[in-house]
């Protein structure tokens, strides 16, 4: 006869065997289920002006102020599968030098299904400077609203949920007074 450690054993193995298929087949419905959420991104206005980086107080750069609205319906994104969503908008530019610049200038996590719908009139959340010191002579920017879907079980799937017409070119940079 088999002892109740055995019993135990293989009962406990049967049972993560089931766990372990039921937690692939959740992952792969991720595949499956791919929506298309539908959203607008403007951009109201933008100023460049000159200032000091914290970090580098010496150096003389720009800094570059947005201000966007978007409306979208990301509620297509909420299934039996989804967590959180991680929502970000991001500049796409090349400056001067040729050298292509991705920066994330606002984000937000959505948790419920009922706050998926946005309409926000905002503006850029973390600072938006070009690196070699001036936006003169860079390409038009442009703008992305771009989210993360953080499943319960399963890999992170990313997608672009709007994305201005037209680039926005950045304006000559204005002195403070």
């Amino acid at each position: 006869m088999h002892t109740i450690y055995a019993r135990i054993n293989n009962v406990s193995a049967l049972l993560s065997t089931c766990l372990m298929c039921l937690l692939g087949a959740i992952a792969l419905t991720t595949y499956i289920l791919t929506p298309h959420p539908t959203g607008k991104l403007d951009v109201a206005s933008i100023q460049v002006f000159p200032g000091n980086a914290a970090r580098y107080s010496r150096k003389q750069q720009e800094f570059a102020f947005l201000h966007f609205n978007i409306s979208a319906d990301l509620t297509p994104l909420f299934h039996w599968n989804t967590k959180q969503l991680f929502l970000y908008v991001s500049a796409e530019y090349t400056n001067q030098k040729g050298i292509h610049n991705d920066v994330v200038i606002w984000d937000r996590i959505v948790r419920r299904k009922e706050d998926a719908n946005l309409t926000v009139a905002g503006r850029n959340k973390y600072v938006f400077r070009e690196i070699s010191s001036s936006f003169k002579g860079a390409e038009p920017a442009h703008y992305t609203l771009k989210y993360n879907v953080m499943p319960w079980v399963g890999p992170l799937t990313y997608g672009e949920a709007a994305r201005t017409k037209t680039p926005v070119p950045f304006p000559e940079s204005q002195e403070l007074s």
